[in-house]
């Protein structure tokens, strides 16, 4: 996987804010991902990657565990959300995944979880005390808006421009 990375430092304050979004061009095909993460000081730091063939799926957990990857060295709000507009993620991290984990990775009806490296992945990357917080697709909430915009442009190989 490509990605276009930013380094972070600890000189901004704490981080007050957190988004994620994944974006797929044809569900499996090109995809993306977009994050971004809000600080104390009003910086912005926005990051993403792509897919050369993946699902929306995939792209949702990738940006949720890029984000986790990158929050767990910076100083975070004590009431820290990340905002994401997928409910597979927020049930799958928050509910489904207990369950699967017991069943030996299989679903209520036996078959084999889905993305299950992914899920593995986010599950040992998860950060005490920051949970997952849904926010509706689409809806004019400025994070979630940007973090699509990222998703997409990195899913159809477009330029764009992050801070």
């Amino acid at each position: 996987m490509a990605g276009y990375f930013f380094l972070m430092t600890t000189n901004h304050g704490l981080v007050i804010a957190a988004a994620t979004d994944g974006a797929c061009s044809g569900n499996p095909g090109p995809g993306g991902w977009g994050a971004l993460i809000r600080f104390e000081d009003g910086t912005t730091k926005e990051f993403g990657g792509f897919e050369q063939q993946t699902t929306n799926n995939r792209m949702e957990l990738q940006a949720a565990l890029e984000i986790m990857r990158r929050l767990k060295d910076l100083p975070l709000h004590p009431r820290l959300t990340i905002r994401t507009d997928s409910k597979y993620l927020i049930d799958g991290l928050g509910k489904w995944i207990i369950g699967w984990k017991k069943k030996g990775w299989k679903t209520s009806s036996g078959k084999p979880v889905l993305n299950k490296d992914l899920w593995e992945t986010l599950d040992k990357e998860r950060l005490t005390g920051v949970s997952l917080e849904y926010v509706k697709g689409h809806s004019g909430d400025h994070d979630n808006d940007r973090v699509d915009k990222i998703a997409v442009s990195f899913s159809k190989n477009l330029a764009i421009q992050l801070n």
